[in-house]
């Protein structure tokens, strides 16, 4: 199959050549307005895989165009679609009168439900025509698909994409975004047809997986995507959608939200004429962890009682940035599998679904996971309520211990640090002398669901408040020294033991730099059928505080 992907040495193109790279019954036409960048990235990005590099302009003779480089997949990733003008499917309809089939990764809402106009075209050709075919909506639909499940209905949907600092960000990218930043948005809102200014309203969330260290709050503003439009035609009693982007750092973010409130006030006319001054400056600006994700929540009802669920993404480094080309590698995938979508020209809202999405992830930095709120007043243990589903992935001995409230008791294993300041710190704080020691642990559970724990090693005795992190700390669980807090991420590994990882820390309330965080590798693990513990406390400056060792059982045993 020849597969043209137009500005295919752009943003997504360029991702999308590189997934589809490894095809060997796949011939890839990389075409954008410059021969000399398609060819430049075609040496250096494909080499090895079947490739043509190619000059296609949008704007030139298409019809002459597809005939010569004669391909059988049309693939648009170049953009922005807000502004293509009075006649924006050219290419859809040159693709067709061609017979090829055509994709493209438009995020303009009205864009990808226009596409819909050549269904007819296209079915006598034979062909389909698939619009939208990115994160927003594809992914985005797949998911509340799989999130309603049982529910009796869905009241509302919100979801929002939080890309990498270090992702590298198209300019037509930041042109579609500086296109209705601050413009009246269409969306429903309220159990009717409501209207919200793009980039000008803002919500915080904290994507957080079960059992994974979740991103830090992230600040999300509303973007048009397609999803505002697709979701009430296939949910009709939908009475709010809600998209948004949370780009970083925040100070760029929150400059953007300024100017978009400039033009909702008519004080701007548009930021287009600033887009190319954006594109720089976030791909200058750069700082915090390489690390993206994605979040889809929505409130429905089931057997009479309100439910709230969500699904939430954290993709690592360099495999985040790939994600909204993926919908487009599977479906050419399964076209070369015999298995092409149906003729027809349709957003592709039910293309693919949630475990299309596994598949694709498998083998990549990117974990995904499902959270529900727990019914009000239900009482669950802490840690269950924290990780959630991935509590069941807990070793046993593990889910035992944090189940029971109670008194355990074992031996443990103390060494101390060196430095006289630490030393002297391990004092303050009350932590056990080195040597070999029995140790007592009593934890109660509050009303609240908060505990405390009681260490006992030796007749040394320290204790500490554990409870579940909100607000900007969702997905966390603080514990309490004294005056010091410090939120620890439970991370569940694959061999079902925990690990605690600290993600931020105050003192006497004020947050501090995490660069200063006392901390160190923490792990419970089943051993021998029993619980073990490892735990090391930190500092940066004072170095090893204290190490304590050693099992637990309960006390009756």
């Amino acid at each position: 199959m020849r597969l043209l992907i137009v500005g295919g040495y752009g943003v997504f193109g360029g991702r999308l050549a590189r997934l589809l790279s490894d095809e060997p019954r796949l011939t890839l036409i990389v075409a954008g307005r410059s021969l000399a960048k398609a060819q430049a990235f075609c040496a250096t990005t494909l080499p090895g895989a079947a490739y043509e590099a190619a000059r296609f302009d949008r704007g030139g003779d298409l019809e002459a165009q597809l005939v010569a480089l004669a391909p059988d997949l049309v693939v648009d990733a170049s953009g922005p679609f807000q502004a293509y003008g009075d006649d924006p499917y050219r290419l859809v309809r040159a693709a067709i009168a061609h017979g090829a089939s055509y994709l493209d990764l438009a995020d303009g809402a009205e864009f990808v439900q226009g596409v819909a106009a050549f269904d007819t075209a296209a079915r006598a050709a034979g062909v389909f025509a698939l619009s939208g075919v990115s994160s927003f909506p594809v992914l985005t639909l797949a998911v509340v698909r799989a999130l309603a499940g049982d529910l009796d209905g869905l009241d509302a949907v919100e979801g929002g994409i939080a890309p990498s600092p270090y992702a590298g960000v198209g300019e037509n990218v930041i042109r579609a975004i500086a296109a209705y930043a601050g413009k009246p948005v269409a969306l429903r809102r309220a159990g009717g047809a409501g209207v919200g200014h793009g980039m000008a309203e803002s919500r915080r969330y904290v994507i957080r997986p079960p059992g994974h260290i979740p991103l830090p709050s992230i600040r999300f503003s509303l973007v048009d995507v397609p999803d505002l439009r697709v979701l009430p035609s296939v949910w009709p009693d939908l009475a709010e959608v809600w998209m948004g982007a949370g780009p970083v750092p925040e100070i760029l973010h929150r400059m953007l939200n300024g100017l978009a409130h400039l033009v909702r006030w008519r004080l701007l006319p548009s930021l287009v004429p600033f887009a190319g001054l954006f594109h720089r400056a976030v791909n200058i600006v750069r700082w915090g962890e390489h690390r993206g994700g994605m979040y889809v929540e929505v409130r429905g009802a089931r057997g009479g009682a309100s439910v709230v669920r969500s699904w939430h993404m954290v993709a690592e480094g360099d495999d985040g940035p790939l994600i909204p080309s993926m919908a487009a590698e599977a479906i050419a995938r399964r076209t070369l599998a015999g298995k092409p979508p149906a003729p027809g020209a349709r957003p592709a809202t039910a293309e693919l679904d949630l475990a299309d999405y596994d598949r694709l992830f498998a083998g990549r930095a990117i974990v995904t996971g499902f959270r529900e709120e727990p019914e009000p007043g239900a009482a669950e243990p802490l840690y269950r309520r924290v990780l959630g589903e991935a509590y069941g992935r807990l070793a046993a001995p593990i889910r035992a211990l944090h189940d029971a409230a109670g008194i355990v008791e074992g031996e443990a294993v103390v060494e101390r640090g060196r430095n006289p300041l630490g030393q002297l710190a391990a004092w303050l704080f009350g932590f056990p002398r080195a040597g070999r020691t029995p140790v007592r642990v009593e934890f109660t559970r509050a009303g609240d669901g908060a505990e405390t724990w009681r260490r006992d090693f030796g007749g040394q005795r320290f204790e500490s408040r554990q409870r579940e992190g909100l607000g900007p700390c969702a997905g966390l669980i603080l514990e309490s020294f004294g005056p010091v807090t410090v939120g620890l991420a439970p991370v569940v590994t694959p061999e079902g033991a925990l690990s605690l990882v600290v993600r931020r820390w105050t003192l006497l309330g004020l947050r501090l730099p995490l660069a200063w965080a006392p901390g160190g590798p923490a792990f419970e693990r089943a051993k021998d059928g029993r619980f073990t513990f490892d735990v090391t406390i930190a500092h940066p400056w004072l170095g090893a505080l204290v190490r304590y060792r050693g099992w637990l059982a309960p006390a009756a045993a």
